[in-house]
């Protein structure tokens, strides 16, 4: 049972690395220029995923990404070039790691700005909540009310 689980987790954890270049038509014959190209890949999002890299994704457009890139660098194009024209062609989107620019300031500063909300909320609840203060002491006519209902319980 153990093992089973244990290959089922396996298989689950390279899942992604499989995905990526897995047909030998789409890898390039020099190793240095696969490598080249994959690594340009690691910094482009497939759009359709969004969180992944074109090199983690199997959706067809990640793939026709990577076919450009590809045949970009088999025709000698720098990576700087590459990634410059698929910038151009989808934008900041198509980036993992878009430029920081005013258009992309939310972005950016988003996780900063939802950390100080998450934080603001935390200590504001605290503040609000009070401590463990000591229980007030019964007046004799709340006592005696207690006496008399703990009297009535009693077998």
């Amino acid at each position: 049972m153990r093992i089973a689980a244990a290959l089922l987790g396996l298989a689950l954890l390279s899942a992604p690395a499989l995905a990526a270049v897995s047909d030998p038509a789409e890898m390039l014959r020099d190793p240095a220029q696969e490598e080249r190209a994959r690594e340009i890949g690691r910094e482009l999002r497939c759009m359709v995923c969004q969180n992944q890299s074109i090199e983690d994704s199997d959706a067809d457009l990640a793939r026709d990404l990577r076919r450009i890139v590809r045949e970009q660098v088999a025709a000698g194009r720098g990576s700087d070039d590459i990634l410059r024209y698929l910038h151009d062609r989808y934008g900041d989107f198509v980036l993992l790691r878009p430029p920081v620019k005013p258009e992309t300031y939310i972005l950016w500063g988003a996780p900063v700005i939802a950390l100080g909300i998450g934080l603001t909320m935390i200590l504001a609840g605290r503040r609000r909540r009070p401590g463990a203060a000591a229980p007030a002491e019964l007046s004799a006519a709340e006592r005696a009310r207690l006496n008399s209902i703990e009297d009535s319980r009693s077998p």
